[in-house]
């Protein structure tokens, strides 16, 4: 039972016990008065009525009416005359009237009222004993009424004790909901804190609590904190704060590597020419200021892109990778003009040929490997740097296959497959370290030109016609249905577009409302770098769906993690790291160390951590002893 229910019995109780003793008490109290009135009024009348008689004729004619005259002008049950032989010279009696007064009052409120006695003298001697008792009847109505009009006071005053008392109660146990919502907070994994209440004992509780979360959050803060040291001491390069080669290889392969990824996308290379050269006349301050100055203007570039990385290859070589571009000129353009201008500002005398920086830009695909991109992009940075100078050389090996549509053809090809249901869910296997299943992903296919579409094919216009959130809510819906034919528990990605419409957060609860045995089984997932770009919208989305039970978690997770800083109350279930921070973990001692120190957060977090692009079965037992539960990749099936 409830310790509000007890306390709302601990007052009706009380409540009761004290009204009803007023009640019984001024009943008892109202008995004995009217007792002693009967009393009183039985001798007066006794005496006033012997008087008379004493002092009146005797004959019994006379006695008599006088008898009679006073018995029919009060209320009275009986009057006696008796001789001093015993004998009843005059009686009138009368028999009481309960009409309105149960029996059950009458027996239970039984009042007891001593008849008046007096003498009546014949001269000095005494010529009869005289007994008078008035009716009860009257009194017995009297209490009767008055025990009512309690009664209806006492539920009046009931009533209004009841309605000050909620309103005090609800004042009192506010606090005491704001605990308990608290309480069920952290043991769902969101350490909230809530203001100190004015009760004392509860302010020492509410306390002890916010210090826990306090404590928790800040040791999320710590930790990401440190784990981005560590993440930029492992990945990034001293120099430029790009990535190293390694890192941005990693991201690369997974890029070409992911079945999800964008239709291909655009790798560029700059090199930075006779880097020696410059270093022996220069000096290596001049050399080192050039390669930061590129590396913040390349940042400048990709700064709105958050899927775009830039990495520093070697030692002049600086890249950058581009998923989801499809026409190389146009955006070579841009880049080239920025790096340009900052080997300008870094020469002397206006003669800008003293700084050679020859670029080179590739298209990719999905699916192709990685060395035959790289050999196509360092081919065309060989042909710029023997054209000289500020030479750019593009290989546009990849074309692009979209058909060309405007906007409004783009909208109706997606709406028409919407609206026909053209839509199937692909299903990928999601399994722990023993092979067990955790769940499936299902990334979306649409059928669109007669073919089964991957999101990449038509995101980029979803996103500009403002479509992701009608998308999102029809693949919702068929993950729903695919739980409800399989019971195998689903994972869907979710947009940060999708996110930040009321409209879509809306039909999403309604959806799982009308499902509560799918809600569940049904993982959502949204891309790291979206919810940190959009921390409101996405702590409205996570807070908004937690009461569902439905599965929240992060995909493509660490590159973005510190930013991050109040994961700690969003209440999340899981973490899917992104591909590019496992890739070849037993040959990459930073990468395997950052990733245990991030699967050590998460499970300290209550979080489950899930490696993402898992290419081989033989990596499932280095990722469940770096601290994964669960794989998914080519490689898992």
């Amino acid at each position: 039972m409830s310790l509000i229910k007890q306390l709302w019995i601990a007052i009706v109780m009380v409540t009761l016990l004290s009204l009803g003793g007023s009640l019984v008490v001024s009943t008892l109290a109202a008995k004995r008065y009217l007792e002693q009135q009967l009393n009183v009024k039985n001798v007066d009348n006794a005496t006033a009525l012997a008087l008379s008689l004493s002092q009146m004729p005797k004959d019994p004619v006379t006695v008599e009416l006088q008898v009679a005259a006073q018995f029919d002008a009060g209320h009275y049950r009986v009057i006696r005359l008796v001789g001093p032989d015993g004998n009843i010279l005059v009686e009138r009696t009368a028999e009481p009237r309960l009409d309105d007064v149960p029996a059950w009052f009458v027996r239970l409120a039984a009042i007891e009222a001593h008849p008046g006695v007096a003498h009546v003298q014949d001269g000095w001697q005494q010529f009869a004993t005289l007994t008078l008792e008035s009716q009860t009847s009257y009194a017995y109505t009297e209490l009767w009424h008055s025990i009512r009009q309690m009664l209806l006071w006492f539920a009046i005053m009931a009533s209004a004790a009841g309605v000050v008392g909620s309103l005090l109660l609800g004042r009192i146990t506010a606090p005491l909901r704001k605990l308990v919502g608290q309480a069920e907070a952290i043991g769902e994994r969101r350490f909230v804190t809530t203001p100190e209440p004015a009760t004392a004992e509860l302010r020492v509780v509410v306390r002890a609590m916010n210090a826990l979360s306090e404590r928790v959050r800040l040791m999320l803060v710590d930790e990401a904190r440190r784990l981005e040291t560590l993440r930029k001491q492992t990945q990034e390069d001293a120099l430029t704060g790009l990535f190293e080669r390694r890192q941005f290889l990693n991201v690369l392969g997974a890029q070409l590597v992911d079945h999800d990824a964008p239709t291909g996308g655009a790798l560029l290379i700059a090199r930075v020419g006779e880097l020696s050269e410059l270093n022996r006349t220069r000096g290596r301050e001049f050399a080192d200021a050039l390669l930061r100055a590129l590396a913040d203007a390349i940042r400048k570039q990709i700064g709105e892109q958050p899927t775009w990385v830039a990495g520093r290859l070697n030692g002049s070589d600086l890249a950058i990778l581009a998923p989801g571009v499809a026409y190389l000129p146009l955006w070579a353009e841009s880049l080239v003009k920025a790096l340009h201008d900052v080997a300008d500002k870094h020469v002397t005398g206006g003669d800008s040929a003293g700084i050679a920086l020859p670029i080179a830009a590739a298209l990719y695909s999905p699916g192709e490997a990685l060395p035959t991109v790289l050999t196509r992009t360092d081919t065309a940075l060989a042909e710029a740097e023997l054209a000289g100078g500020r030479a750019v050389q593009l290989d546009a090996w990849v074309r692009l296959t979209q058909p060309q549509r405007d906007q409004s053809q783009w909208h109706q090809l997606i709406s028409r497959a919407l609206d026909q249901h053209e839509l199937r869910l692909e299903t990928y296997p999601v399994r722990d370290g023993n092979g067990a299943l955790v769940h499936v992903e299902a990334p979306l296919r649409l059928r669109l030109d007669g073919e089964w579409r991957g999101v990449a094919y038509f995101m980029p216009w979803a996103v500009r016609l403002d479509l992701m959130g009608k998308i999102d809510a029809a693949v919702v819906k068929a993950a729903l249905e695919l739980i409800r034919n399989t019971g195998q528990a689903v994972a869907v990605n979710i947009s940060s577009q999708a996110i930040r419409s009321a409209g879509f957060l809306a039909d999403l609860l309604h959806q799982l409302e009308m499902a509560p045995n799918e809600a569940p089984l049904l993982w959502m997932e949204v891309p790291e770098q979206e919810a940190a770009r959009n921390q409101a919208e996405f702590r409205t989305f996570c807070l908004a769906l937690k009461p569902l039970a439905c599965k929240l978690g992060l995909e493509h997770a660490g590159p973005n993690f510190n930013a991050l800083g109040d994961l700690h109350d969003l209440g999340l279930d899981y973490l899917k790291v992104d591909a590019s921070l496992l890739r070849d973990l037993n040959g990459n001692s930073g990468n395997q160390a950052f990733a245990r120190s991030l699967c050590m957060l998460a499970h300290a977090l209550g979080l489950s951590v899930i490696a993402e692009g898992v290419d081989h079965p033989e990596a499932v037992t280095m990722l469940s002893d770096v601290g994964f539960d669960a794989m998914t990749g080519p490689g898992i099936r």
